[in-house]
């Protein structure tokens, strides 16, 4: 008896983030339809709908919900974990072999109530000095981006998928996305946001389960458990190929 819908708060809020054209493209939010009748018929309608969306996501090579919430969780408010909690399970992490090279963890900032979050592949050396994501040149260009959107960086919130930072700012390698993993996800079933931008792509096929590269995903909303999810480019790859920037912006 699921199927996704509009509702007004959706469609103002992607005008705010002026992506206005992925309203004609895909339906973003889980709705609960009930009643007989035409109601019944708009429901089935629907679900054809959702059903060849995801058709559309197998064919990018997206294993669609194949990403589960930690066990037993669920998505209501009162359900769901803090941020400090989630934090406080972390610990002083010693499940992949980063945590001997790392600084200190670099967990996750911003607004725990955020309706937009974004999510990265990995803290970099001033991150892993700072203790906070996105500081480094890197992070100043996705504040500008943010800022650009009319909104500022304490309102949104931003973490990555690894919590340590790998050795020479190498890619992460599978063991330590799947140690990091069960917290990137209680993560962001704390904050609930409405939005989720997968920043480059690592952070996109974890998200995903995909293998595809960046550049087909990118640009083209995903449903991650209810919340529609963007792929772009990482600002970093926006800093090393500038003609990029124009592309992110579609």
């Amino acid at each position: 008896n699921l199927a996704w819908s509009w509702n007004h708060e959706t469609i103002e809020l992607f005008r705010q983030l002026d992506v206005d054209r992925a309203l004609r493209r895909v339906a973003v939010q889980r709705v609960h339809l009930a009643g007989r009748g035409d109601r019944a018929g708009r429901l089935r309608h629907r679900q054809g709908a959702v059903a060849g969306s995801g058709q559309a996501q197998r064919d990018l090579g997206v294993e669609v919900a194949d990403l589960r919430w930690p066990a037993g969780a669920t998505t209501g408010p009162a359900s769901r974990p803090t941020l400090d909690r989630v934090r406080e399970e972390l610990g002083d992490c010693t499940r992949c072999k980063l945590h001997r090279t790392r600084t200190q963890i670099v967990f996750g900032v911003g607004n725990p109530k955020a309706d937009l979050v974004f999510v990265g592949e990995a803290p970099g050396a001033d991150e892993d000095a700072q203790g906070e994501p996105f500081v480094g040149r890197a992070g100043q260009l996705l504040t500008k981006i943010i800022e650009a959107m009319g909104m500022r960086r304490e309102d949104v919130y931003i973490c990555n998928i690894l919590k340590c930072r790998p050795p020479n700012n190498r890619p992460p390698e599978a063991d330590e996305i799947l140690a990091c993993q069960p917290f990137l996800l209680k993560q962001l079933q704390a904050i609930g946001p409405k939005f989720i931008c997968a920043l480059g792509g690592p952070a996109t096929q974890t998200l995903l389960q995909s293998k595809e590269a960046i550049s087909r995903l990118r640009g083209k909303f995903f449903d991650f458990h209810g919340i529609p999810l963007l792929p772009t480019f990482h600002p970093a790859y926006l800093l090393r190929t500038p003609a990029a920037k124009r592309l992110a912006w579609r």
